[in-house]
């Protein structure tokens, strides 16, 4: 896999500053992770329903799917979370936000009358 390069400049443009970039995109990264690590379980699961045939554990290991062979094969030639992300992030196509954090309003305590 080749290193790309990515100018800092234009990376920085796109938070406030160059860290906060950074956060932004592997944040994404982990999104887009999850969401294709969801849609590879969903594909699987519904191929091993459809060969719905009883094998034991060593049998599973000697004869792999092919069709299941063919699914992460596929999802191995599609681009890695960080690149996705880092694009993303460059083109300004990702929104976000601080997360406000509400404090408890404080009572002013009131002094106890006096018999």
């Amino acid at each position: 896999m080749a290193v790309k390069p990515v100018d800092i400049e234009d990376f920085s443009s796109a938070a406030q500053d160059v860290y906060e970039a950074i956060v932004i995109a592997s944040k994404r990264a982990r999104q887009i992770h999850q969401d294709i690590k969801i849609e590879l379980n969903q594909r699987i699961e519904t191929l091993n329903q459809l060969s719905n045939t009883p094998e034991t554990e060593e049998e599973t290991d000697v004869a792999a799917n092919p069709d299941q062979l063919k699914i992460s094969l596929e999802f191995d030639r599609l681009s890695k979370p960080t690149d996705l992300s880092t694009n993303e992030v460059l083109a300004k196509k990702v929104k976000w936000r601080y997360k406000i954090v509400e404090q408890p309003e404080v009572k002013a305590e009131e002094p106890e009358p006096e018999e």
